[in-house]
C-alpha cells in the first residue's frame, strides 16, 4: 500500500487500529463518558470510513478530520437533544444533582437564597444584566428588582461575613 501523507496508510483499518485509543479518550473528553465517547466514535469512523479515499484526496490529516468529525458530531447531538422549557414562575425546589461545586461557600449561600433572589442575583452578577433587563425578564419591577438584590446581598454577607 502506498502512502498518502507520512506516516499515514491508505489501509483504513489500519488508520482505525492505530487512532482508536486516542479517538475514544478524546470523546470522552467531548462527551464525559466513556459509553457515549464510544457511541460517538463509532457513529463518526463509520462516515468516515465511507468517505475514506476522498479524506485521503483532500491532502488533510486523516486524524485531525476525523476529531473535527467527531466535535461537530457531538455539537450537533448536544443541540439536537438540548430542550429548552420555559415555566410561568420559577421553582421553589431546586432539582438535586451531583455538582463539583456542591461545597463551596459561596454556591451553598447562593442555593439558600429564595428562589426569586437567587434569581436577581445570578441574573445581575453572573449574566451582567441591568436592573430594567432583570425585571423584563422576570415580570418584576425594577424596585422589586432592588429590593430583592438587597436582601439578597444581606443574606450573603452575612452567611460569608464581609471579606468573603
Amino acid at each position: 500500500m502506498t502512502a498518502v501523507l507520512p506516516g499515514v496508510r491508505v489501509d483504513f483499518a489500519e488508520f482505525v487500529r492505530t487512532a482508536l485509543p486516542g479517538l475514544l479518550r478524546y470523546g470522552h473528553a467531548l462527551t464525559g463518558n466513556p459509553h457515549d465517547a464510544a457511541d460517538l466514535v463509532q457513529t463518526v469512523l463509520e462516515k468516515v470510513g465511507s468517505r475514506w479515499a476522498a479524506v485521503l484526496r483532500k491532502d488533510v490529516d486523516p486524524l485531525a478530520y476525523t476529531r473535527r468529525a467527531m466535535a461537530n458530531a457531538h455539537i450537533s447531538v448536544w443541540r439536537r437533544l438540548r430542550r429548552e422549557r420555559l415555566v410561568a414562575d420559577l421553582p421553589d425546589v431546586v432539582a438535586e444533582t451531583t455538582d463539583r461545586l456542591e461545597h463551596e461557600p459561596l454556591w451553598q449561600a447562593l442555593r439558600d437564597l429564595p428562589p426569586r433572589q437567587r434569581a436577581v442575583v445570578v441574573l445581575r452578577f453572573y449574566e451582567g444584566l441591568s436592573e430594567r433587563e432583570i425585571a423584563d425578564a422576570l415580570g418584576i419591577s425594577p424596585g422589586t428588582v432592588k429590593s430583592q438584590n438587597s436582601k439578597a446581598m444581606a443574606t450573603l454577607r452575612s452567611k460569608l461575613g464581609e471579606g468573603g
